[in-house]
């Protein structure tokens, strides 16, 4: 049995952060192949092509641990029909310099939840033209538009409806066969 390594993004940089829910309810859920961990965003500085010749070792620490990723995992909330400032910054420290795509050919997958009858929708839509943009293979099935209701999910991560963590958990079933899928076509360099 193969196992990945799947970073996860949290796109809200809230304490109190409905996504960060989502996300620790997606690391109890993953089948035991997926090692799932956190590529922290919160401390990056704003993006400039002026770092480009001289990375800051943050900015380093960070690229290094999406290159060693298998997959990448986006969980992210929707700000103003948009992606969050923060994690739009985190990618494009992550797909620079030109030529250095921490994401390039890496398997991903976007889900979110809001309050909101629509979820992440329009959010998932716009992360989704820029990971295809940093040439990413993206799973577009099965997408996961999450309505959140408080009590959904517990602070550790529990799901408490069961048709939710039904769902959830088939999500991550599925991206874990798409992981497989990509990577049988698109072997990682050693």
């Amino acid at each position: 049995m193969s196992s990945y390594k799947v970073g996860y993004f949290v796109g809200s940089l809230s304490s109190t952060s409905i996504n960060r829910l989502l996300a620790k309810a997606l690391v109890r859920l993953a089948p035991p192949e997926l090692e799932l961990t956190e590529v922290p965003i919160r401390d990056l500085p704003l993006y400039s092509q002026d770092y480009d010749a001289d990375f800051p070792p943050i900015a380093c620490s960070f690229k290094k641990v999406i290159t060693d990723s298998d997959a990448i995992l986006f969980v992210t909330p929707e700000f103003n029909r948009s992606i969050p400032g923060g994690l739009k910054n985190a990618i494009d420290w992550a797909s620079r310099p030109w030529g250095n795509n921490s994401f390039a050919l890496k398997p991903a997958a976007v889900i979110g939840t809001s309050p909101g009858a629509i979820g992440t929708a329009v959010a998932q839509q716009s992360l989704r033209g820029v990971l295809c943009f940093c040439n990413a293979p993206l799973m577009n099935t099965v997408e996961a538009y999450i309505q959140f209701k408080p009590g959904l999910i517990t602070e550790d991560g529990q799901v408490t409806d069961p048709f939710t963590e039904q769902f959830l958990s088939n999500y991550m079933k599925e991206f874990h066969a798409f992981i497989v899928r990509v990577l049988t076509v698109l072997p990682r360099s050693s």
